[in-house]
């Protein structure tokens, strides 16, 4: 996509001056200089690691698009937002450059014939590593086209001229073989999208019977309305599977279907479908409709259906319920063609007291007879990771008491999985790791290993109460214990990312201080482990403006003994004794905890990069405000207890906890905080100011704060509203409205897709306080998601939020 004209401007349509930021004139408005620059900063280019680990492909990100590009049509479709001009998944922003570098020798590789201007959406690199596939939209000509690399030339060519169905899924995948691709492609022939004359053919009616059983309906944004949606979703739900030869030969699979998914075999003989079927639904999102999982050839052929789902309107009370039947179905990687899924035993309810939860299924081909059992598990199902016929890893979970499990199994051989390991995933300290997965020859992940097959790897975060180190380990699970091959050491903060070899003598890994940004290092390891590491890159400091803003990592406690920590951020420049306290802002968001060790662990680390980033908190460096990001706001429910049956108590005592701290520092002054938060930060922003009197003022971006506009759970809870009405009441800041005494800004966007935090509960929120005396003001930004995306929206978000803190924190009278 071509960027917008007002991406390379200082303006923006209608724009007002900074210092009219808080004014009631019309129009996108600028904050001042020094938070633009912060807007404009460069993105450090994402990248992708080649199959043989020897190339890596690097992307670069463009600067945010602008309104004009935002407020394009949109469709909202059961569940989904699809561009109509394109026929692909709502996007704005696409890679506007792709570039390969040599691991070895860090020599660059210019690609030519690269579409211009590039939009790159979703890039795949084959398994013989010849050729990258990618998807470009192309906004002129209306339609998502399939590109190949040549990698050995360096070259960029269109494969075909039909364009890519895209609403669902990147809609391309390699054969394991690497002759070519299948692909989800747009119906030759089939016409244009239905239109409606605007003319009802009578009510929209649904109907429950029910029986008197209770069920979850979680609250959904962009669902069908009426029989018009169903045709337009249809409509764009219809594609054409193909295999591709790379010569831009186009097969059809089949006929055009309602398409969600498909996957090939290893063996490439065998192809895992799903499609789509009637009825679909007002209530749910497209991934609860009914579908029909199948098994077809090459040529379409159906082979075997592994299973019809019916449509899924509601799930038993908890957040471990599923929907019975096939789960999470994909192709065992290290087996010719054999699929793998999971069935809950319990009727998919958390409140039956079973032995068996889910049981893990296998079926080989030509799926004769019954499937194979794998395991019976007594949690959730979570995936397996494979290796080979005598070894792959298997976890389950269960939600509600934040245990977890791992197991070895042997697949080919029967014998009875093996416990790895048993604890909380919410205890960070004796995390493992997360075993390392290489691509093999047919391009399926892998487990890396070494030693006959029975030692793997494992790269973790390395939590511990000095933050954060993260971690490389070779672990033999023949019983030969475990192995540090790499640690990060202070004053870096470096975080592997790939092996490049099965002996771990090379890895990359990207090295970052809160003074230089994160860039890729070649290291060498085992005997050789003294060399200097080589750096492949060389990011400048995106804000060097910024540079001297001090970070620090604080620890304090709350008033029952738990332990907390935040990133404590100073301006440039700042010595507290001479300059004494600043105005602060404080950024949070809440999170769940089952035990007061887990929620006490110390999370990130004093060495990462000093990002300043438009998005959350630090952009106000810049203004000469304190910033305490990310204070650990846990809340606590041990053993039978819930989190949120003391949510309101805990949360003020972390607060207190976070403000005492800086005060007592000497950095903040405790006149002059604000607290601020996105989504559920928000919710947290919204309720500290009605039950506390810590702040000045409040910073609220796409909350929710009526909980009763989300009866069947939300976060962690689990409970719905008739179970659980008294907590549901006392956390909602909409009751509590009578209480919040400190002004607080309020902002939105229009079109918020998110579960839960629809564009009402901001608008009703500020509605209360407006009617019950108090200050606030409300800013609902036009075609904004639940992330907003326009630069023209990012520009005015700070422009607002600053002059708010210049009034009502900078500059406000002491109470």
């Amino acid at each position: 996509m071509a960027p917008a004209p007002s991406q390379a401007r200082d303006t923006a349509p209608g724009a007002a001056s900074a210092g009219d930021a808080s004014s009631d004139t019309n129009g996108y408005r600028l904050p001042a200089p020094a938070l633009r620059a912060i807007v404009d900063a460069p993105q450090a280019p994402r990248l992708a690691l080649s199959p043989k680990r020897d190339l890596i492909a690097y992307m670069q990100v463009p600067s945010l698009p602008g309104i004009d590009v935002v407020a394009q049509p949109e469709l909202k479709l059961a569940g989904l937002r699809i561009h109509p001009r394109t026929q692909s998944a709502s996007a704005f922003s696409f890679i506007d450059d792709l570039w390969l570098q040599s691991v070895d020798d860090g020599a660059e590789r210019r690609i030519a014939g690269l579409p211009q201007p590039l939009a790159l959406a979703s890039m795949q690199w084959s398994p013989d590593q010849r050729h990258i596939a990618f998807s470009h939209v192309d906004q002129r000509a209306g339609r998502v086209e399939l590109w190949l690399v040549d990698v050995g030339a360096g070259r960029a060519r269109r494969l075909i001229e039909q364009p890519l169905g895209t609403a669902v899924g990147s809609g391309f995948d390699w054969l394991p073989d690497s002759t070519g691709l299948i692909a989800l492609l747009r119906p030759e022939g089939q016409g244009a999208a239905p239109e409606s004359d605007g003319i009802p053919r009578g009510p929209n009616i649904q109907q429950t019977d029910g029986g008197g059983q209770v069920q979850s309906l979680r609250t959904y944004q962009d669902l069908l309305g009426n029989p018009h949606d169903e045709a337009l979703f249809a409509y764009y739900m219809t594609r054409q599977l193909v295999r591709l030869g790379l010569d831009g030969r186009v097969e059809p699979i089949g006929g055009p279907e309602l398409y969600v998914g498909a996957s090939m075999s290893p063996d490439g003989r065998h192809l895992l479908r799903q499609r789509l079927e009637r009825p679909f639904s007002y209530l749910v999102p497209y991934s609860r409709f009914p579908r029909r999982i199948d098994v077809i050839d090459m040529g379409g052929e159906l082979l075997h259906t592994v299973a019809t789902l019916p449509l899924v309107e509601g799930l038993p009370t908890g957040n471990d319920a599923v929907a019975t039947g096939v789960r999470r179905i994909a192709w065992r990687a290290d087996a010719p063609a054999t699929l793998v899924w999971a069935e809950a035993q319990d009727g998919g309810d958390p409140a039956r007291e079973v032995e068996v939860r889910d049981r893990v299924l296998a079926h080989a081909a030509p799926f004769k007879g019954e499937p194979d059992v794998i395991a019976d598990l007594s949690m959730r199902y979570g995936g397996v990771r494979w290796g080979h016929g005598g070894l792959a890893l298997l976890t389950e979970s269960w939600r509600k008491t934040r245990r977890t499990r791992e197991w070895r199994l042997a697949p080919d051989t029967g014998a009875a999985p093996v416990l790895l390991r048993e604890g909380s995933y919410e205890d960070r300290y004796a995390d493992p790791g997360t075993p390392v997965m290489q691509l093999d020859d047919r391009g399926f992940a892998r487990l890396l290993t070494t030693g006959g097959g029975e030692t793997i790897y494992r790269i973790g975060d390395g939590a511990s109460p000095e933050g954060d180190r993260p971690f490389v380990d070779r672990q033999d699970l023949g019983g030969g214990g475990t192995e540090r091959l790499f640690q990060s050491e202070a004053p870096w903060y470096e975080a592997p990312f790939a092996l490049l070899d099965a002996e771990a003598s090379r890895i990359l890994t990207t090295r970052e201080s809160p003074t230089e940004p994160a860039n890729i290092l070649l290291r060498t390891l085992g005997a050789a482990a003294d060399a200097e590491p080589v750096a492949l890159t060389d990011f400048p400091h995106p804000t060097p403006a910024l540079h001297g803003v001090s970070k620090e990592q604080i620890r304090y406690s709350r008033a029952d003994g738990v332990e907390m920590t935040a990133d404590l951020y100073l301006p440039a420049g700042y010595e507290p004794g001479r300059d004494g306290p600043l105005p602060m802002l404080m950024w949070a968001y809440p999170r769940e905890f089952k035990s007061a060790d887990a929620a006490s662990q110390v999370r990130g680390s004093p060495h990462r990069f000093n990002r300043i980033s438009y998005w959350g908190p630090l952009a106000y460096l810049a203004r000469g405000y304190a910033v305490l990001d990310g204070p650990t706001m846990p809340i606590i429910g041990e053993g039978d207890a819930e989190p949120n049956d003391s949510y309101v108590k805990q949360l003020v005592a972390s607060a207190q906890a976070a403000v005492d701290a800086v005060v007592e520092r000497g950095v903040a002054d405790r006149e002059r905080i604000a607290i601020g938060g996105h989504s559920y930060g928000a919710f947290m922003t919204a309720n500290l100011l009605a039950h506390s009197d810590l702040f000045r003022t409040g910073i609220a971006r796409s909350g929710a704060y009526n909980r009763s506009l989300t009866p069947f759970g939300f976060q962690a809870e689990e409970r719905n509203y008739w179970q659980a009405t008294d907590v549901y009441d006392a956390m909602s800041p909409f009751d509590h409205a009578d209480r919040i005494n400190e002004p607080m800004l309020i902002i939105h966007g229009e079109q918020d897709n998110n579960s839960g935090t629809f564009p009402m509960q901001s608008e009703r929120m500020y509605a209360a306080i407006k009617g019950l005396g108090g200050t606030a003001r409300l800013v609902m930004l036009p075609n904004e998601s639940h992330g907003y995306r326009a630069r023209e929206s990012i520009l005015h978000m700070l422009a607002e939020t600053d002059a708010w803190l210049e009034k009502h924190v900078k500059d406000a009278e002491p109470r």
